[in-house]
C-alpha cells in the first residue's frame, strides 16, 4: 500500500485535506440510526465501513451526501486551508466546498434493454434525449470519462451485458465527472467476481494515487481489506474500533459483532 502524501500521524489534520465528522447523530422516528458518529478521512487514503446490516453505513453515506438531517457536524478542509461545514448551503462559513462523486449500490438492468453505456452517460450528464442521434462531443466527453477507468471499449456495450465489474467501472467513471475531492461506493465489490474485484480495487488505488482522492466505501468482503483499505471504521450506530485492517479485525469488537476470527489466511 503506498505511503499516503500528507503526514497526517506527523502534523495532526494541519497538512492534510480532511474531512471530518464530529458526534454525527441521526433519528428517525424515534429510532436513533446513528450515535455519536466521529473520524476523519484525508486525501489519499481508502477508508473501509463495515458494519452488520442495520448498522447505519447508508445512512451515514447519505448524511454525508446532504440527503439525510442530523445533528453534530460534517467539515471539510483543503490542505492547510480553513474548514467549511458541508451542511452550510449557503457558504458563509470561509473555504471551498468539496466535489462529492458517488457510486451506489449496483442497478439492475434488463438484458434485453437497448440502452447503451453511451445512452446511460448522455442522459446523465446532459438534456440531450437520448433517442436523438448523440453528438460527437457527448460522445468523447463519455469516451473520455470512461478513459480514466481504462473502460473506453465499453461506450457502444448495452447496459444489461455489462458484468459487475464492468458496471462498477462505468458507475465509476460517472462519479468522476468531474473529480471529486471524495468519493464514496456503496458495497462496490458486490455482484463482482473474483477477476472484476481485482481489477476494481486497482483501479481505486490508482485514482486515489493519480487524483489525490479521499475514497470511502461501504463492503462485507473482509478478507480483501487488507489489500486494498488504509484504514477499517467497524460501525454499529457508533463507532465500536477504528485503525488498520490488522488491528480492525483482530479486535474483540469485531469478533463480538460478527463472531469471526480472522487469521492471516482469511476466516479461521
Amino acid at each position: 500500500m503506498r505511503k499516503i502524501k500528507h503526514g497526517k500521524l506527523a502534523g495532526g489534520c494541519s497538512d492534510a485535506c480532511c474531512l471530518k465528522l464530529e458526534d454525527l447523530s441521526i433519528a428517525l422516528d424515534s429510532e436513533q440510526i446513528l450515535d455519536g458518529v466521529s473520524f476523519h478521512l484525508h486525501c489519499g487514503e481508502i477508508v473501509a465501513l463495515i458494519g452488520p446490516n442495520g448498522a447505519g453505513k447508508s445512512s451515514l453515506l447519505r448524511a454525508i451526501l446532504g440527503q439525510m438531517p442530523y445533528t453534530g457536524s460534517i467539515t471539510f478542509s483543503p490542505a492547510g486551508g480553513p474548514a467549511i461545514r458541508l451542511s452550510d448551503p449557503t457558504g458563509a462559513a470561509k473555504g471551498s466546498r468539496p466535489l462529492v462523486g458517488y457510486v451506489p449500490q449496483s442497478p439492475t438492468f434488463d438484458r434485453g434493454d437497448p440502452v447503451s453505456v453511451l445512452d446511460f452517460f448522455t442522459a446523465a450528464t446532459s438534456r440531450w434525449p437520448v433517442w436523438l442521434p448523440i453528438p460527437k462531443k457527448h460522445r468523447e466527453q463519455a469516451a473520455a470519462c470512461l478513459a480514466r477507468v481504462h473502460a473506453q471499449e465499453l461506450l457502444d456495450k448495452p447496459m444489461g451485458a455489462l458484468s459487475g465489474g464492468q458496471l462498477q467501472r462505468v458507475l465509476l467513471a460517472l462519479a468522476l465527472d468531474p473529480v471529486p475531492h471524495i468519493l464514496l461506493l456503496d458495497e462496490p465489490l458486490s455482484g463482482v467476481d473474483a477477476e472484476g474485484e481485482h481489477q476494481l480495487l486497482e483501479m481505486l488505488d490508482e485514482l486515489r494515487t493519480q487524483y489525490d482522492l479521499s475514497i470511502f466505501l461501504t463492503t462485507h468482503d473482509f478478507a480483501t481489506l487488507d489489500n486494498f483499505a488504509d484504514e477499517v471504521i467497524l460501525l454499529d450506530k457508533k463507532v465500536l474500533c477504528a485503525g488498520t485492517p490488522a488491528q480492525v479485525l483482530s479486535s474483540p469488537a469485531f469478533y463480538d459483532t460478527f463472531h469471526l476470527r480472522m487469521g492471516k489466511g482469511g476466516v479461521e
